[in-house]
């Protein structure tokens, strides 16, 4: 296990979320806050990076042109991170990376928070995809 997978175990708790799932093997937390809309966010140490990730609705096979485009003009409104499709296409995920190295518990809190108001923000127009 490595050091920055331990300062980002820390983070997390101090931070006030609960550790769901820990992954050692594979440096992977998984956290949850539902006053937050944070449920199931993965929190993985991949080298020098840290990449959260958190699957936030199912899309409906062959999505309409215009729901992408929506996807795209609210992502020019995250702070942080982004809302993007997961290798199959047909989960929108919210994913950011940060570097690992100089990484430190604010970063790591306003990615979490971005993540948060990008949901508060737009939570019922992301549901309303479900049935596009």
């Amino acid at each position: 296990m490595s050091e920055n997978f331990d300062k980002v175990k820390d983070f997390v708790l101090d931070l006030g979320f609960q550790i769901d799932e820990e992954i050692p093997e594979e440096e992977i937390v998984i956290i949850h806050d539902e006053e937050r809309g944070i449920r199931n966010l993965v929190i993985d140490c991949e080298e020098d990076v840290l990449v959260l990730e958190q699957p936030i609705i199912p899309l409906a096979p062959g999505g309409k042109a215009q729901v992408y485009r929506r996807i795209l003009q609210m992502n020019r409104e995250l702070i942080y991170g982004g809302f993007v499709l997961n290798e199959e296409g047909d989960t929108l995920i919210f994913r950011n990376t940060l570097a690992l190295e100089n990484l430190d518990l604010n970063e790591l809190e306003s990615s979490i928070n971005a993540l948060s108001l990008g949901l508060a923000e737009n939570g019922k127009e992301l549901l309303s995809f479900t049935q596009s």
